[in-house]
């Protein structure tokens, strides 16, 4: 009970904090919750059964292209169409994560990296032969503020609340799985597959699981990223945005949840904030330096991060919080001598 207790208290302190937000940063903020889903996910699939995917981004466009089909289609309040959309986002995506997932029991390392970036590169000539609206995408259904909050929030900050609930019911079981005997499991398996054999765990079916427990949350990412901007289209899930996923996961720390939060919040700040750097010199320079400065500040600064803490942020919190109760001990033991 612990567990979902604390994601309903987390889940009620982020809505409460949307009203401290501005319209912008409650969008940045649902983009978070979005990515945080996704980079939750891949986190467990990397961190627990060391299953590389450079192709989440498109598990996440499954998940958006089945909420923006199956929630347009429904006629009905606002609600109904909602929960039809999440539904078809979990099925789509989790069917999807079943055929990688079968697909990794049999491949592995760099195989099994390469069929998921396969994926990724593949989606815009899928989104072209596949009736899902080419390069154009497919609309959302628009989810307008209820009447009854009209007069107390913004568009942006009801996404927010969608977002930041949505965000809660994808990664919640992901924590329950990861502290039980799943994770108990996956632990086995990426340590040694024959010793876990013996001890009667399915390697093969560990795989398969953990790659579907890794494709749900991040196929409601792709729906809530589909509420947020009321569009789905192939360009926004292209190789560059699932390699940040990955980012997400190695600067936070792999197998953490905790640190797939972090991650997901320095992916979205990060590149707005080093934009608007590049905006604040001179007109001259920043034409120059626009789109070049930001990739390369970006990218200098993760790497530098990850020299610094190996273990992403997750481990660098760990070492804190153990070395913090040495340091109180310190004049203890001096004044006892």
């Amino acid at each position: 009970m612990k567990i979902p207790l604390r994601a309903l208290l987390l889940t009620v302190l982020g809505i409460g904090a949307t009203f401290g937000l501005d319209p912008f940063r409650n969008y940045q903020l649902a983009t978070v919750a979005a990515c945080f889903a996704a980079v939750a996910g891949l986190t467990v699939l990397v961190g627990l059964t060391g299953q590389l995917s450079l192709g989440h981004a498109v598990l996440m466009a499954a998940g958006g292209y089945g909420f923006a089909f199956a929630a347009s289609a429904v006629e009905g309040p606002w609600p109904l169409a909602l929960l039809v959309g999440l539904v078809a986002a979990v099925a789509v995506a989790g069917l999807l994560g079943l055929l990688l997932g079968m697909a990794a029991a049999r491949l592995r390392g760099p195989y099994l990296a390469g069929l998921t970036l396969a994926l990724v590169i593949a989606l815009p000539s899928a989104a072209s032969t596949l009736p899902l609206g080419a390069d154009q995408g497919a609309r959302a259904p628009f989810f307008a503020v209820p009447e009854a909050l009209a007069a107390l929030i913004a568009l942006e900050q009801w996404h927010a609340w969608l977002a930041i609930v949505i965000a809660a019911v994808a990664v919640t079981p992901l924590v329950m799985l990861r502290s039980g005997r799943a994770g108990l499991r996956m632990r086995a398996v990426l340590d040694d597959e024959t010793a876990a054999r013996l001890s009667g765990v399915d390697p093969g079916l560990v795989k398969a699981g953990a790659f579907v427990a890794s494709a749900v949350p991040a196929g409601l990412g792709g729906a809530i990223l589909a509420i947020a901007t009321q569009q789905v289209t192939p360009g926004g899930y292209g190789l560059a945005f699932s390699l940040l996923l990955v980012v997400a996961a190695v600067v936070g720390g792999l197998g953490s949840i905790g640190g797939a939060a972090i991650g997901s919040v320095l992916i979205v700040f990060l590149p707005w904030i080093v934009d608007e750097l590049v905006a604040a010199v001179p007109s001259d320079l920043g034409q120059r330096l626009d789109g070049n400065l930001a990739v390369l500040l970006f990218g200098a600064g993760l790497i530098a991060m990850t020299l610094a803490w190996p273990g992403g942020a997750a481990r660098l919190l760990d070492r804190l919080r153990a070395a913090r109760p040495s340091r109180l001990a310190t004049p203890t033991t001096t004044t006892e001598r």
